[in-house]
């Protein structure tokens, strides 16, 4: 036998999946997820500036923002170390491949309207008053693919296996 549920539970179904989902996206944020937005914002100027073959605005954007943004790698650095150990540094390479091909592959889906619909983003960042602002524009730019897995901790190799020590007399 089927069951027909009240149409009005539909909605609210919708908007408990909704919730949900948001609230396993904000989970997944970090101590470091402005670490990681800043590296997103210049992997997405370096994604346009090639696509777009805007080298010079690039150029001016890593200038300009050039102690925020190798403090920035700094900091992702050592959250890949710490995070992953000996394997950091691959962690690390691997993450900023991922990083730019989904943002490439993202600006492919877009097709022409790419470069006329993002360039604006190098005017933006080039205005803002000073370098303290730009973690906070990052943030509200959405550059950072959530398919590259920022801010997950690293899942062991293999599973600790736990004993279960009985006392003495079964209890």
């Amino acid at each position: 036998m089927r069951l027909r549920l009240p149409l009005m539970i539909a909605p609210v179904a919708v908007a408990v999946t909704c919730l949900t989902l948001t609230g396993v996206r904000a989970a997944q944020r970090c101590a470091e997820q402005p670490v990681f937005e800043l590296a997103a914002l210049k992997s997405e100027m370096m994604v346009l500036a090639t696509s777009c073959h805007d080298d010079a605005q690039y150029n001016a954007f890593i200038r300009r923002y050039q102690p925020s943004l190798m403090a920035n790698e700094r900091a992702l650095d050592s959250y890949f170390k710490r995070a992953y150990g000996r394997r950091g540094q691959t962690e690390h390479d691997s993450f900023v491949t991922s990083l730019a091909n989904a943002q490439a592959d993202e600006g492919l889906k877009q097709g022409t309207d790419f470069c006329p619909r993002n360039a604006v983003l190098f005017e933006e960042a080039m205005a803002l008053d000073h370098e303290t602002e730009l973690p906070q524009f990052a943030a509200g730019k959405d550059v950072l693919p959530v398919s590259v897995g920022a801010c997950e901790a690293p899942q062991p190799a293999h599973p600790a296996v736990t004993h279960v020590v009985k006392k003495k007399g079964g209890k």
